[in-house]
């Protein structure tokens, strides 16, 4: 069930056309020298986000920041290293993310998740995809991770399930389904889920997934049905959205699965989440609209402006 050794080549992108969106030249420059910086220090990170979903599933979207994924030892230098430049860093969530911050744009330091699940560790980099991003070579996150850290995106305001599908779509041939699998470890549910919903999305195309993957998710149902429910009231919808669960470890009993024992979390940690989901839901500011095609950047396209 293993994939191949050699890194497939990416599947072709969605038609560029005239682009509906722009990215501002002065943004661009700003993501091109942060990437400059930290390739300089020797600060070891991928690119995910919208980048690595163009490369792995061919589907281009609007960027509003890059996503960097950084190991968790590696932060506080990319900190140090980006500060140094005289751009404002912060880490508003200790668990899992930091921030770079020129004027209203930023860059996104990841090296976790809001749920406390997908820690970025050595495995990201082992597996890592060559690419090129705004002219650099640089590492992106696997398809494999990249699905992990996104299968538990079910917030209301935003579901990451069809970039799952997309990038099983792309990607199902050639993923390392032993290694995905045990990514999802006890968690084997939600990858489950997507599956199934991959061929309901794509009944015509249901082969892609392995049958021996499918049917290790249904013997694990079986014994989990045989064994019956688990003592504990636990609520695991959490890890799933940090918002629509509240009512039921609030004000129903269940514990919260992102805690100690099940989760990795701490209390406090826990409550900064939660307190930022007003913020999460305010509307974002309308952004200028001029000059660069962002379709440009991942075709490696300079221009004078990048100059470092």
């Amino acid at each position: 069930m293993s994939s191949p050794a050699a890194v497939p080549a990416a599947p072709a992108p969605v038609s560029y056309g005239t682009p509906s969106w722009m990215l501002r030249r002065d943004v661009r420059r700003f993501y091109r020298r942060v990437l400059l910086r930290l390739t300089e220090a020797g600060v070891p990170f991928l690119v995910g986000g919208g980048y690595a979903l163009a490369h792995h599933a061919g589907i281009q979207r609007p960027i509003k920041d890059l996503d960097l994924f950084l190991h968790p030892r590696d932060v506080d230098r990319a900190r140090a290293v980006l500060g140094a430049h005289g751009w404002r860093t912060e880490v508003p969530f200790p668990h899992w993310l930091g921030k770079v911050r020129r004027g209203s744009d930023h860059v996104d330091l990841i090296y976790g998740a809001g749920n406390g699940v997908a820690a970025v560790d050595d495995e990201w980099f082992t597996y890592q995809v060559p690419a090129e991003v705004l002219g650099l070579p640089v590492g992106l996150c696997p398809p494999e991770e990249t699905i992990w850290s996104k299968a538990f995106v079910m917030e209301r305001e935003r579901y990451d399930g069809s970039d799952v599908i997309h990038l099983l779509r792309a990607r199902a041939s050639t993923l390392d389904w032993a290694r995905l699998l045990r990514r999802f470890g006890p968690h084997w549910r939600v990858l489950f889920s997507h599956l199934l919903l991959f061929g309901f999305v794509y009944p015509g195309e249901r082969a892609q997934v392995p049958v021996p993957v499918m049917r290790q998710c249904l013997r694990r149902l079986e014994r989990e049905l045989a064994a019956g429910d688990e003592p504990e009231r636990t609520c695991q919808g959490t890890l799933l959205s940090r918002a629509q669960y509240l009512i039921d470890t609030q004000e129903w009993g269940y514990a919260d699965a992102r805690l100690a024992p099940r989760g990795s979390m701490t209390e406090e940690e826990t409550a900064i989440w939660t307190a930022a989901i007003a913020d999460s839901r305010a509307p974002a500011p309308a952004e200028a609209a001029t000059a660069v095609p962002i379709t440009e950047l991942h075709r490696s396209g300079m221009h004078p402006s990048d100059t470092p």
